[in-house]
């Protein structure tokens, strides 16, 4: 599956010129020649996640038919397994995060997926293995899961391995720093500096492209690579600006974002096993759910409301194979 580069693409905008935001696993796709303007700022509400209306949400999704799921060998698989097997995280602040409250995960990302659920299984039950930018490729190869929703951006390489459905959301490329410097304002700041970035990303790659002088720091994870910016052993770190939003949200007096997104805009996929008819049946539901509002008052529920971002994003145009 090839993208399509006269397909429409669009970016969520969340960020642009905030300097501190009161409201995390890196999918870093592609990247351009020079910084991308962006809309205007967002203001942050510091709002908490609707719960009651999200569980609400989540559980009136619709559910398919018995012949429609048992016309596709990967839905009638998930059917017959009673689960839905999710790759994600649960320290996402707004598109994956496990309550302590309950032990259930939510955010955008997840309510897509146990959208997924009750449309296959009328039930919204889904099972998280927890996966980084370096395992979600494999768990999907060795069976672990049926798919993986983690901001997970689609790129050439990747489709080598796996399967893709969507896209469902755009980003770009942007800076988080600690709340107290001053000397990182841009991209351009970043000549000279440490800056972290997560490994099996292309983080590395858009580091060497947009700020050469840099030292790029590979780290695992999203929570690594925002203890050693608080620490002091990076001076940045270059991530979704989708994903920045979910950093700042837990830590909003020690972290804040340097300057505008930058680079292309990451296009997030739905990962599905290589070679099976998952894609064509995810795609036909991701069509539903935009048709009907559902994407977009989920979107609203666990993005736009906790980020003051009023106006609801246009979902770009899936891909077809």
């Amino acid at each position: 599956m090839v993208l399509s580069k006269s397909r429409k693409k669009v970016t969520i905008g969340l960020l642009a010129t905030v300097a501190a935001l009161g409201i995390a696993l890196s999918g870093c796709g592609g990247t351009s020649s020079a910084p991308a303007k962006s809309p205007a700022p967002a203001q942050a509400t510091g709002k908490p996640l609707d719960t009651k209306a999200y569980d609400k949400l989540v559980n009136s999704g619709e559910v398919a038919s018995g012949s429609t799921v048992n016309a596709n060998k990967w839905a009638k698989a998930v059917k017959e397994q009673g689960v839905l097997k999710v790759g994600g995280v649960k320290s996402s602040a707004l598109f994956s995060l496990q309550s302590p409250d309950d032990n259930k995960v939510r955010g955008f990302d997840a309510g897509l997926s146990q959208l997924l659920a009750r449309y296959i299984l009328g039930d919204a039950k889904t099972s998280v293995s927890v996966v980084d930018s370096s395992t979600r490729e494999a768990v999907l190869q060795n069976g672990t899961v049926n798919t993986v929703f983690a901001t997970y951006s689609i790129n050439p390489a990747r489709q080598q391995k796996i399967d893709f459905a969507g896209p469902y959301l755009s980003s770009q490329q942007a800076i988080l720093v600690k709340s107290t410097n001053k000397t990182i304002n841009s991209v351009n700041d970043l000549a000279g500096k440490k800056v972290g970035v997560q490994a099996g990303s292309t983080g590395p790659a858009v580091v060497k492209k947009f700020a050469p002088k840099a030292s790029a720091q590979e780290f695992q994870t999203d929570a690594e690579l925002v203890q050693a910016l608080k620490q002091g052993r990076i001076d940045a770190y270059v991530v979704d600006e989708s994903l920045v939003l979910g950093d700042i949200a837990k830590e909003p007096q020690a972290l804040k974002l340097a300057g505008k997104p930058f680079g292309d805009k990451d296009e997030y996929g739905i990962g599905l096993p290589k070679g099976s008819d998952g894609a064509a049946f995810v795609n036909a539901w991701l069509q539903k759910i935009e048709a009907d509002g559902t994407w977009a008052k989920l979107w609203k529920l666990t993005v736009g409301e906790r980020t003051g971002v009023t106006k609801v994003p246009t979902p770009p145009a899936i891909t077809k194979e």
